[in-house]
């Protein structure tokens, strides 16, 4: 694994978006996009409304693979795992659409959006407003944009960009410093717990920046996550969203340990 995991990542999505510009001309994708957006063919999905509404808050997550760990669950299917969580409790439901390093696909969510009811994040490494034509054009309700691999100019124009579409856009932040990119247009704020340089993960890092975070912004836990005592913990200081991935998805029925870590939490 490379000493800078995001680094490397983010210079192969760099690649991979110029590649599918090319399959798919921007100007032909956002003429669609418009076209379907004019029609009316998208009802819109608040994933903050649901959250902030939800007693238990989870994203569960539909991942089948990390940098870290390899496979976590590779004959994982879209058509089954993102609606047995929409069935079991899920508030919102996070699926990775990078193909390289996190085995997701875009057409992971033209799949699994007709079948469930909850909003649904397109999680992936955001750097270029064709991504964001593109979760529209597949369903997606919002977006992950992360502070680590943007300047603060190239974060806020993306999120205006994405509020245009009608997206909402969950910024993720890691550090201190990076508080400085939560401002307009931004609907939730995450904070990692996973370092994304060298994914060494610690939920500590949420209760450190907790006091520091604006308290208007909806506040969402990410990664670490598998007792729901912890769940608990998180909300009583002022957390709402909390994106649980592993914890369901290497479990023989995803939906399931959903259902069952979701009683616990709200016991």
């Amino acid at each position: 694994m490379a000493k800078d995991i995001l680094e490397e990542i983010v210079a192969w999505k760099r690649i991979e978006v110029a590649q599918q510009k090319e399959l798919v001309p921007p100007t032909m994708l956002y003429n669609n996009v418009e076209e379907l957006i004019s029609k009316g063919d998208y009802t819109q999905i608040s994933m903050r409304d649901s959250l902030a509404k939800s007693d238990s808050g989870i994203i569960a997550e539909f991942k089948r693979k990390s940098p870290s760990k390899g496979w976590i669950k590779e004959e994982g299917d879209p058509k089954i795992i993102p609606a047995s969580y929409d069935k079991n409790g899920a508030s919102a439901i996070s699926i990775l659409t990078d193909e390289k390093y996190f085995g997701g696909k875009m057409s992971f969510i033209n799949t699994a959006r007709p079948l469930v009811k909850c909003p649904i994040l397109r999680k992936d490494f955001i750097i270029d407003e064709y991504q964001l034509f593109q979760a529209k054009a597949i369903g997606a309700n919002a977006v992950l944009l992360i502070a680590a691999d943007l300047t603060q100019k190239e974060c806020s124009m993306l999120a205006k960009t994405a509020h245009e579409l009608g997206l909402e856009t969950l910024l993720e932040i890691h550090t201190e410093q990076e508080l400085d990119y939560v401002g307009e247009c931004i609907d939730m704020v995450g904070v990692n717990n996973r370092n994304l340089g060298s994914f060494h993960t610690d939920v500590k890092n949420s209760y450190h920046l907790a006091s520091l975070l604006p308290k208007e912004y909806l506040l969402v836990s990410e990664s670490g996550i598998s007792n729901p005592q912890t769940v608990k913990e998180l909300r009583e200081i002022g957390f709402r969203g909390f994106l649980i991935g592993e914890t369901f998805m290497k479990t023989a029925d995803p939906g399931n340990a959903l259902k069952e870590f979701i009683k616990e939490v709200t016991a």
